[in-house]
């Protein structure tokens, strides 16, 4: 929830801290929960108005429907925002209560409910402007109805019900999801949990792969790492990760605004996603070592030297290295004596350049000009297609590069 201005923001932001930035991030993160046993488990009071679908406004509130939006993740995200006036809840106790239910046209009877709940802290009655809050839903290809309320303590009801779509363009319909048709999720807010294990394909030998992940904020001026950027890189990783082609993985995660390898693992089976995001803790952006300061080119030594620990040949060779993360602009070029002391690596060298705006820096950045010299492939990563089908054309070099063949399209767990 935000406060717009005033003696009243003060005074939420004295009362809530930091909550009222984390409201306004991606996906609703305010408590939410599914309903165990649907709508047999609601208040008699909002069964009522669900199934009535009525619209109601004793509690004055504007609701805006979010457009379902293809994410990184392969999923559609969807939800509403809404924004209530703050003198309607002023006072000291006020609870926000959201209860909605999503329903696929193609299967109504598997209607998924959700349930948010806010406390709302102390508003002063003068007190001008709006609160607003979102809340979010992930669901597959399909058309589905919503029915949405909200009440406070003094069982005062706002409530309206709209209908989405979500759909792939006819160009990308060969697309596989990370989600079925028709199917409906709570938003998940754990970007580092656990991956499943992954089924291998019992056909072909097991690869082995080295991801080098430069996890960077898109404005090298930010001084921290945006939840858009780290579910952007993270879905990069667990799109890897789920590849069951791949049974060997080595994850080196570097900043290049630190100049440090914040995490490293080495020939594992599978991509320890915990211990990453536990890593991602120990980042802060904005601050270099007086040393580093002093080095006139600090920043091509760092990368130069990664490169050179990573791609040199090593007893346990990787079948390829893939490097992702934003561009990488510094003031000199990598020194070609450090290009030359790597060699030709005896692997494919790709690089998936995360770039939410290519257009406003169409330049090669430094790692994109040395996978160049490597004669490598690089793969701007703007939208969720650039993710998929860069990944289908990666794979397919990686094959080709080691069996001499070119490979049929997997499918995706």
């Amino acid at each position: 929830m935000l406060i717009s201005s005033g003696r009243a923001e003060r005074s939420w932001r004295r009362s809530f801290g930091l909550a009222a930035i984390f409201l306004l991030g991606s996906g609703g993160l305010f408590p939410q929960a599914i309903v165990p046993g649907g709508i047999s488990r609601l208040f008699t009071s909002d069964t009522a108005i669900l199934e009535a679908q009525e619209s109601r406004k004793d509690l004055p509130c504007q609701v805006t429907p979010v457009k379902p939006a293809l994410g990184f993740d392969l999923k559609f995200h969807s939800g509403y925002e809404v924004n209530v006036p703050l003198r309607e809840l002023a006072g000291d106790g006020n609870q926000l209560t959201m209860v909605f239910r999503v329903i696929p046209a193609s299967d109504p009877d598997n209607a998924l409910y959700l349930s948010q709940r806010l406390t709302v802290p102390l508003i002063e009655a003068d007190s001008k402007g709006d609160a607003f809050l979102r809340g979010s839903f992930d669901v597959g290809e399909g058309k589905y109805h919503v029915d949405w309320l909200m009440r406070d303590r003094s069982e005062r009801f706002c409530s309206s019900s709209w209908d989405v779509e979500a759909a792939l363009p006819p160009k990308d319909k060969e697309m596989t999801l990370d989600i079925a048709a028709s199917q409906i999720q709570p938003v998940d807010t754990e970007p580092f949990k656990e991956e499943p294990p992954v089924e291998r394909d019992p056909h072909e030998p097991p690869l082995n792969v080295k991801v080098m992940v430069n996890f960077a904020p898109q404005n090298a001026l930010s001084a921290t790492l945006q939840p858009l950027d780290t579910n952007a890189l993270v879905s990069i990783l667990r799109n890897i990760a789920r590849d069951p082609r791949i049974g060997k993985f080595s994850i080196v995660a570097f900043n290049m605004q630190e100049q440090r390898v914040i995490y490293r693992q080495d020939s594992a089976s599978q991509i320890n996603f915990p211990g990453l995001g536990d890593a991602l803790h120990s980042l802060n952006l904005g601050t270099v070592e007086v040393k580093k300061l002093e080095q006139k080119h600090s920043g091509t030594d760092f990368l130069a030297n990664l490169m050179k620990g990573e791609m040199v040949a090593e007893n346990d060779q990787p079948d390829a290295v893939i490097i992702a993360g934003p561009k990488v602009m510094l003031d000199d070029s990598l020194p070609p004596e450090a290009l030359k002391d790597i060699g030709e690596p005896k692997f494919p060298v790709f690089y998936m350049n995360y770039n939410v705006n290519p257009q406003a820096n169409p330049w090669r950045d430094a790692i994109g000009s040395a996978v160049k010299s490597f004669k490598g492939a690089e793969f701007t990563i703007s939208r969720p297609r650039d993710l998929f089908f860069a990944w289908s054309e990666i794979m397919g070099r990686i094959v080709k590069s080691k069996f001499g063949r070119t490979p049929p399209v997997a499918s995706s767990p």
